[in-house]
């Protein structure tokens, strides 16, 4: 079972790049750079929709995503500050002897 490799921004952009410049012939590139086909194809094909903005590393988000990055993280500070007032209402509401 083959592991799946990372490549960097940098590596996909060229990638796309040399496919561009050599007349588009995916398989010969392909073979160039060492892999597959279907992977080069992809990074074209996010290319042509995305442009400079493609091939984002983890911790970019998205616009298409952006929203629901926000809201998550918004929900997230939300539960933090209900239970921080449930254990101050705990402390407050017990009767002092």
């Amino acid at each position: 079972m083959e592991r799946s490799r990372k490549y960097d921004q940098e590596f996909k952009f060229n990638a796309v790049k040399l496919y561009q410049e050599r007349g588009n012939n995916l398989g010969q590139v392909a073979d160039s750079l060492g892999i597959p086909k279907s992977t080069l194809c992809t990074w074209i094909k996010q290319h042509a929709l995305e442009g400079e903005k493609s091939f984002r590393g983890s911790g970019n988000i998205r616009s298409s995503n952006e929203e629901v990055y926000q809201l998550r993280k918004e929900l997230a500070d939300v539960k933090q500050e209900r239970d921080i007032l449930k254990k101050a209402v705990a402390i407050f509401s017990k009767p002092k002897a």
